[in-house]
């Protein structure tokens, strides 16, 4: 058991590390020009990504042109020289958020010609940077961030409202920049598609959404907004900064790390290990216990054939609150793999987001997700944990910390979105890649 066990954190830590801006953020750096090189940028990745850049100039004697803030999530702060880091909230914003936002903002506008905007983007910077417009107070975008996590919309579509509600995203943080500077963004992929716009609600990218899109979506999950909620979502002044709009400068957006990169780092070393293994997406989006469900049958099926496989996927994963328990989806996911599986010899998994921490409370010991062993049902009945109601009550934490079974790392300095792995021990021995 402690085999399989080690070969899923194995296949997790892979993940991760490909994703790691150590590795993926100098290589895209840029040569310095005349100006200066002034950084902004927000996510969970944030604190790695700006003591990347900071060691990339450091070695080319290039420090000292180098300067800015970034934000990050509570308990994700690195030691940095030139460039500070500031802690902010993360799922709902908090006064951090409008201050890291206002400041980098600031930092924008004060760009000279022949000046360098690097704008380091990865996820979570929709929380972590709040810039209400006019008329909408703080309390309201944070109640309003409460109802979109709790209706269980995917994050494509509360970015799609968020950007209507902010100053800084949807293009509005390129759009502060002053003519003859320019912006180069550098983004670690969290979403779907790796859709730019969808990173951070896209402070760099001109957003082609717009207001009428925002209330339709509200208007599916049911969310009645505050007023001022709802007047703004009227506001023509709120519209998006078309696609097609002219670019007050030179810019440049490049993705330096996806899902995709991460699955396939895992799944090569489960190659290596001898599993035949089937990526089934990185973008894979739904209600996380029902995921699991479709997810299991896929398993039972390999283990009836004898295949030893490794089934992996990544994407977004949503969960429905109606219970009072705590956990994310991916501990969610899990707990409704254990039952669909109800024991079934010879099926472990993993589901664990590659930033560390799974929804919860958003705090850094938070977990990053939980395991699914042959043994779990077995442990937990002789512990009298019933999984169904443990899931009824969305208490997927509290379930598998019964059992010791949470995968707990703390922030990863990375984020690009969900890792699921499930191993199938199969009778022929290994076989080779099918990803």
């Amino acid at each position: 058991m402690n085999d399989v066990r080690q070969t899923l954190l194995d296949a997790y830590r892979a993940a991760v590390a490909a994703a790691h801006p150590a590795g993926c953020v100098p290589p895209h750096l840029p040569e310095p020009g005349g100006g200066r090189i002034l950084v902004v940028g927000a996510g969970k990745a944030n604190a790695a990504m700006a003591v990347a850049v900071e060691a990339h100039y450091r070695a080319l004697g290039k420090l000292d042109r180098v300067s800015g803030l970034v934000s990050t999530r509570h308990g994700a702060k690195l030691p940095t020289e030139r460039i500070e880091v500031l802690e902010a909230g993360h799922p709902v914003p908090d006064a951090a958020s409008l201050a890291g936002a206002a400041r980098a903002l600031a930092i924008v506008r004060s760009a000279q010609p022949g000046d360098l905007v690097l704008c380091l983007m990865s996820g979570g910077a929709s929380a972590l940077w709040a810039a209400p417009v006019a008329g909408v107070t703080f309390e309201a975008k944070q109640r309003l961030t409460r109802q979109l996590l709790r209706s269980g919309a995917p994050i494509g579509e509360m970015n799609t409202v968020r950007r209507r509600l902010s100053q800084i995203k949807g293009g509005r943080l390129l759009a502060a920049l002053p003519a003859g500077a320019s912006m180069l963004t550098l983004a670690i992929s969290d979403v779907p598609g790796d859709v730019p716009a969808a990173i951070g609600s896209g402070p760099s990218v001109r957003d082609a959404t717009t207001l009428a899109d925002a209330r339709a979506i509200l208007a599916k999950y049911a969310i009645s907004p505050l007023p001022e909620i709802s007047a703004a979502l009227a506001d023509p002044a709120n519209e998006a900064w078309q696609a097609g709009s002219a670019s007050p400068a030179a810019d440049r957006f490049v993705m330096v790390a996806t899902p995709k990169a991460s699955l396939d780092a895992a799944a090569r070393m489960l190659a290596e290990r001898g599993y035949a293994t089937n990526v089934l997406g990185d973008n894979l989006e739904g209600e996380a216990r029902e995921v699991a469900v479709r997810h299991a049958g896929q398993a039972l099926a390999a283990l009836a054939q004898g295949r030893r496989s490794a089934i992996l996927s990544g994407g977004e994963l949503t969960v429905t609150v109606t219970g009072n328990g705590r956990g994310g989806p991916n501990q969610e996911y899990a707990l409704g793999l254990t039952l669909a599986l109800d024991g079934a010899d010879g099926i472990a998994a993993i589901a664990a987001d590659t930033d560390g921490i799974d929804g919860g409370g958003g705090n850094a010991t938070d977990p990053a997700g939980a395991m699914v062993l042959p043994d779990t049902q077995a442990r937990a009945r002789a512990r009298n944990l019933n999984a169904a109601k443990f899931l009824a009550n969305n208490d997927s934490t509290g379930y598998f910390r019964e059992l010791g079974d949470l995968v707990e790392c703390g922030a990863t300095q990375t984020n690009v979105n969900d890792f699921r792995l499930i191993l199938v021990e199969g009778r022929g021995g290994a076989a080779g890649s099918r990803a």
